[in-house]
């Protein structure tokens, strides 16, 4: 009978060592789950690049990915991320740097190394576009 107390109690102890075994896997495949889908998340963050140069890009000011949200326009990423100073719509000093009128020297912008055709304020941003606002001479 004794035997069987102990057979029974060994049995009882390993199916219990199982049961915590098993609880420690679930666990840990869960959390491996919740961390890819974090990283998963992240990576599908919607972002663009906004480059700040002087003179045709001889002189990068800054360079900065910032996330964003559908119907983001230029302008918008600009007065949220940057110091900007603007005069009828149109951006007239980016991080202290002003435009000098003085020496025809405007901040013009681009979009994947395209003028835009509209201004800050109308361009909607996709994901992954490169806004670079430069501070050149018009031609």
């Amino acid at each position: 009978m004794r035997h069987k107390w102990k057979s029974l109690l060994a049995l009882l102890f390993a199916a219990l060592v199982l049961v915590g075994c098993g609880q420690d896997s679930t666990d840990n495949a869960e959390n491996n789950q919740e961390d890819k889908e974090n990283t998963e998340q992240m990576e599908k963050q919607e972002v663009v690049t906004v480059v700040i140069s002087k003179d045709n890009g001889a002189e990068v000011v800054t360079e900065k990915e910032i996330p964003i949200e559908e119907g983001t326009t230029v302008l918008g990423v600009m007065k949220e991320n940057f110091e900007i100073e603007e005069s009828d719509g149109f951006i007239t000093s980016i991080e202290g740097v002003s435009q000098d009128d003085k020496n025809g020297k405007y901040w013009m912008y681009t979009v994947n190394e395209e003028m835009a055709k509209v201004g800050a304020a109308e361009y909607k941003l996709e994901p992954g576009d490169q806004v670079t606002f430069d501070l050149h001479a018009m031609e």
